[in-house]
This record gives structure tokens, sequence and C-alpha cells, in this order.
């Protein structure tokens, strides 16, 4: 498939990357031949990106409730983290792309805590394509998190809570700076959030792609983006489209 250049692009899609388990056991591979798999993936979905012109890409890479998979796996998935960083941050920051990084750190090893600051640094100045890595990430800790900090900030007497509005608590989460993605896609035919961004995508289109994230190849990518191309988003307001008004 190719790039329609007269689509309108989305400045910030946001990718739930699942079912990296389920196309390993259908092929009689340990899970963690998904995973890897599914790195490769990643790759290509940065360049597809870049070429499709979106400024942000955010992929939920390691949710806070991840911790609860099999010990086995889950060291799996931090060296295959580890690995990526190691190997691909050259490359990436090469092609002029900017990390960032969401989530908790705290909880995390401190070697990897260390790598993703690296990263972070590395390519701030970076002007490409923001990659946005959801790591140990989860919305509802985000919000908590947030309305901590925004407590903290009211008893010390630097916010007034008579001005708190949406956008003070746009200041506050993880993704602030960051617009809020156009277009969130979910792969492997799943149809939910999964505790992903909660908040910033209140007003954000879906595309449920059905093929599993390691089979989510630049055709896929570009089919999610058409998808998106044809929808009329309006915000709460009635459609711009005249012959979409008639009944919204």
């Amino acid at each position: 498939m190719q790039l329609d250049p007269h689509s309108k692009a989305p400045r910030h899609v946001a990718v739930i990357m699942d079912g990296n388990g389920r196309w390993a056991a259908a092929r009689g591979l340990p899970r963690t031949a998904g995973h890897r798999a599914g790195v490769e993936r990643v790759r290509e979905a940065v360049r597809t990106a870049h070429e499709a012109k979106i400024e942000y890409l955010t992929l939920f890479a390691f949710s806070s409730e991840n911790w609860n998979r099999p010990k086995e796996e889950v060291s799996d998935l931090m060296s295959i983290l580890r690995f990526f960083i190691r190997k691909d941050l050259a490359e990436l920051h090469r092609e002029n792309v900017r990390l960032k990084v969401i989530g908790c750190r705290q909880s995390i090893q401190s070697d990897i805590r260390a790598l993703l600051d690296e990263a972070e640094e590395r390519t701030r100045e970076n002007t490409g394509v923001t990659l946005v890595i959801a790591f140990n990430y989860g919305a509802r800790d985000e919000l908590a998190r947030a309305a901590r900090r925004i407590a903290e900030a009211a008893q010390s007497g630097r916010l007034d809570p008579a001005t708190i509005n949406e956008l003070t608590l746009s200041a506050f989460v993880d993704t602030a700076g960051i617009p809020d993605p156009d277009l969130v896609i979910r792969t492997s035919g799943e149809k939910r959030l999964s505790n992903f961004l909660l908040w910033q995508a209140a007003y954000s289109e879906f595309v449920f792609m059905p093929c599993l994230w390691p089979d989510f190849d630049r055709a896929a990518f570009l089919e999610a983006l058409e998808e998106y191309a044809q929808r009329d988003r309006r915000f709460g307001a009635l459609s711009q489209t005249p012959e979409l008004a008639v009944g919204s």
C-alpha cells in the first residue's frame, strides 16, 4: 500500500502493541520469540511514522500490570528492552528521532532507569519524530501521581486550588507538552484501552486492527492511517461535512 499524499495525517498516533504471545504460540514458539519479533515492528513503525510525517508516536511497551506476568517472561522483556536501547539508540539518534519515556520510574531497576535517562538526554535536541515509550505505565497510576503533585503544589502555595482546570491536569500528567493522540491503534483484534492514556484519549479516534503486533507491518500502519483519514472529527460539535451533518 502506498501513502496517499493527500490524506490528512494525524499529528500524534498512539499504539497498543498487542498479540506478541499469541503470535508466538501459533507458531509453537516461546512467548519471548513473539516479543523479539515485535521489536522489529517497532523499528518499522518509527520509519513509517517518519514517512507519514507523524510528529509523535507513542508505543505502549510495558504496563504497570505486566509485572504480574511470569518472572521468566518479565526478565526476558527487560533483557529485550536493554538490548533495544543499546542497539538502536545510536540509529534513532542518527535518524533525528527524539525519545521520551512516560510511566513510573521509581520501581524499575536502576540500570534500566539509567538507560532510559541516557536515551532521553542524548536525543533531547532532535527534531524528527518523537518516539514516546510508555514503560511501567498505567493511566490510573499516572492520574494518581498527577493528583498528588497538584495537591503538593496547592499545599505549598504554588498553585491556587480555585484555578485548577483541565489545562492544569494536562500540565501534570506524564505527557505534559505533548499533544493528545489523534489516533489510537490497537492490534490483535481486542477492543479496549487497557489502562492506556485514559485522560489523553478523550477525543482520539480508534482503529482496532485484527493482525497481531508482529504482523503489523508498514501496509497495516498505512491502512490504519487511511481509515483515520476517512473519519469526521467533531470534538462534540456538528459535522463540518455536509452529508454527515444531517442527524448528527
